[in-house]
Formats: structure tokens, sequence, C-alpha cells
């Protein structure tokens, strides 16, 4: 499994608000021929769910091979070979949705601006976005979608697993719980010093945590606590319209319209989500199946009974149809 980790640093994460590194570990899969012919090779970009790193993803465990295992697999099989990066877009709250944010980072820019073109000098790239695809599961699928959207001219193919759109059946659900748990706390600063104290963090954590990082991605303020503003007022859990106006803004279901030339250049479009995904997917992935035949946009999708976690499975399927679109003339 050939693999090398390189060492980037940014400066568009440099100084970050939320005080994470801007120096990271850049995981790439080497495909079997790089290291005997001097060809050069399209590239995916495989883009981490929410709480998860690039090597995670590259390594994997015993029950779920990594995303390695999984590119050696489909190219043994007859996938074309491929360069594949893994990019580490962790924040303290678990995730950035791959936006530029004031309250987290730059991490559109670093992953489009700077990234790209770092692997393309280090490697045997094809270095133009017709060579380039971008794919993930869930935050990393709505990664994908969105910077194949906002950037046509980095990226020529994506595939969206399971990815956050239709906001009102994903995050919603969720805003009581969080409210519960930061009331009981006090405050959120309260309820964050805990959480990072607490050598054990729990499953109820999550309800939070997920929260807070998609506030502080989508409705970053800095003038409050931790540089976020909550969709929902903290002591009634009521939804506050402003602040959730400026959440629905980046629902890809509404972003599609104002997109719709880069979503018609991309040399495939490919969507996938499980008929039980316990956060609601599988009816996001029917609006946006919905408004893209509205606006004339080609699109692959498939379902598949299953939920929302565990899906590398999924991968071996998209690869060679991102890897096949990459080399086609």
């Amino acid at each position: 499994m050939p693999f090398e980790i390189l060492t980037f640093e940014s400066r568009a994460l440099r100084n970050n608000f939320a005080g994470d590194p801007h120096v990271r570990e850049v995981w790439v899969y080497l495909p079997p021929s790089y290291a005997t012919s001097n060809r050069r090779f399209p590239v995916l970009y495989c883009l981490p769910a929410f709480g998860s790193t690039g090597a995670q993803i590259a390594v994997g465990n015993p029950w779920s091979p990594g995303m390695v295992h999984r590119f050696d697999t489909v190219i043994g099989a007859g996938a074309p070979e491929v360069i594949a990066v893994f990019p580490n877009c962790f924040t303290r709250f678990g995730g950035s949705q791959y936006l530029n944010s004031v309250a987290l980072g730059s991490y559109e820019d670093y992953v489009c601006d700077e990234l790209v073109p770092f692997v393309d000098t280090k490697l045997r790239t094809l270095a133009s976005r017709d060579s380039r695809a971008v794919f993930g599961h869930s935050s990393g699928g709505y990664g994908a979608l969105c910077l194949s959207m906002k950037r046509p001219e980095v990226f020529g193919a994506f595939a969206c697993h399971s990815g956050d759109m239709g906001f009102a059946f994903c995050y919603v659900p969720d805003f009581a719980n969080c409210a519960d748990h930061l009331i009981r706390a006090g405050s959120i600063e309260t309820w964050v010093e805990r959480f990072d104290a607490r050598a054990k963090k729990c499953g109820s954590d999550f309800d939070v945590v997920n929260v807070l990082a998609m506030a502080a991605a989508y409705s970053p303020n800095l003038e409050l606590p931790h540089g976020l503003e909550l969709p929902f007022d903290l002591s009634s859990g009521e939804l506050s319209p402003q602040v959730w106006q400026r959440w629905q803004s980046h629902d890809p279901v509404n972003m599609a319209g104002g997109h719709a030339d880069a979503l018609r250049s991309m040399r495939l479009a490919f969507f996938d989500c499980g008929t039980r995904d316990e956060l609601h997917l599988h009816l996001g992935l029917q609006l946006m199946h919905r408004r893209l035949n509205e606006i004339g946009v080609p699109h692959e999708l498939e379902t598949f009974d299953d939920g929302h976690r565990s899906l590398g499975y999924r991968h071996d399927i998209v690869i060679p149809k991102l890897a096949s679109a990459l080399c086609s003339n």
C-alpha cells in the first residue's frame, strides 16, 4: 500500500480564531505504477467526515479497511490508476464544513488555493480541473459538493456520499437537545470548558459539539463567545429567523441554482444516500435531486438500504466512477 505523508504549512489557516494548527500532515496514496514510471496521474481528493482526520480515513481499522486499502483494491480490480489525497481539516469543534469562516479559518482557500497547488508541485499529477475530483461522506460529501459548485476551476468531478443538505431535516431536530445541554451548563463557554476537560467524550456531547461546529461555519460572529451565533434562542429553543437564514444560504439545495453552470460543467456529479439515514439526509437528497432536475444538471443518484454510518464500502463503487470520469476523453 504505497503512500506518503507530506507536511504543509498553511498561510490561510495561520492565526485562525479557533487556535487550530496551521501546519498539518497530508496523507497521499500513490498508485502501483507511480514508482516505476514517469507518468502523471489524475488526483482524487477525499474529504473526511465530521470528527475525522485525513490520517484516520486513510488507515481505517480491522473492521473497516481504510481508503489506502480501498484504492489498492479497486485499482487492482481494473479501475484507472489515480493519486488520492486526504486533507486534514479538523477543528476544535470537529470540522470546518470546508468553508471560509472567521470563527474557524479559511478552509475553502486552504484546500483549493494552497493544498491543490502544493500537491501538484510535489507529485506527478495531471494538474488541471478535468483531471481532478473531490469526494467524501457526510460533512466530507457536503464539502465535495460545495467546493465543486464554488470552485469549478479546481475540481471537474465530485461524489457526495450522504452529504449535508436539506438543513431543516438534518439540523433542526438536534437544536432542542443542544439547547437543553447548554442551558444545564449555564452557557456555551462553560459547556466548552467542561467538554475540553473531559478525558472521555460521551455520545451526548455530539449533539452539542456538532451544532456548535455548524454555527461556527454557517453563522460566525466574532463578537460572541467562541465566535459563533446559535440559530435558536438559548433560553427557549425558538429559531432565530435571521441566523437561520444565514444557515439556509449554505444549504446546497438553496445554493444549486446560483451555481448551475458550475454543476453542469462537471464530468461526473454523483450522489448517494442510505434510505434509513438517521440524519434524514435521504430526504434532503430528494430535494436536491428535484432542484438539479429543475435547473437541468445531469447527475447520477443511487439510494441503498442502510443508515448514515460505516459506509466505507460505498467508496468501492464511486472510486472507479470518478477515476473513469477523469480518464475519459
